[in-house]
């Protein structure tokens, strides 16, 4: 099985070996038929605490580090 990866944005790197990314896609309203942009927010490992708000990182999917972490940074 693959793992997923998304690319997205450091809002928050204020706590150890954790950050959390903001990831956007563009989705397709199906009522108003227009392009809407929708954000997620992901709690991510960062085992040697490189990343700095603000920064485009690449995420991918992981076995559980914690309670609410499942993503560690692979590239950023």
């Amino acid at each position: 099985m693959s793992k997923r990866v998304l690319v997205g944005v450091v809002t928050d790197a204020r706590r150890d070996k954790t950050v959390k990314v903001s990831v956007y896609r563009m989705v397709h309203h199906k009522v108003y038929r227009k392009i809407v942009k929708k954000c997620r927010v992901y709690s991510v490992h960062d085992e040697h605490n490189r990343c700095k708000r603000g920064d485009v990182v690449k995420i991918r999917e992981h076995i559980p580090v914690s309670a609410t972490k499942r993503w560690i940074v692979v590239d950023g």
